[in-house]
């Protein structure tokens, strides 16, 4: 599955505790668009889970991770 920013799906899971959660299922991904390994980034960075995430896109998001904070250690 080819995706961008306006294919992106969202799962909501409940844990026992009564709590909500958002989860990510990125089990047919197979083709990601530069903008959103930055909306994953930035999703998982404000709590939402990825799951089943293909290798090279956790690696791109890692990657995106340690340049932005490379960036900002030059500022």
């Amino acid at each position: 599955m080819k995706t961008d920013t306006s294919h992106t799906t969202y799962r909501s899971s409940v844990p026992n505790d009564n709590s909500e959660r958002m989860i990510l299922d990125l089990h047919e991904v197979t083709l990601v668009h530069a903008d959103v390994i930055r909306f994953l980034s930035t999703s998982e960075e404000e709590g939402i889970t990825l799951v089943r995430c293909p290798p090279y896109v956790r690696e791109w998001i890692q990657r995106e991770r340690a340049e932005g904070e490379t960036q900002s250690d030059e500022e």
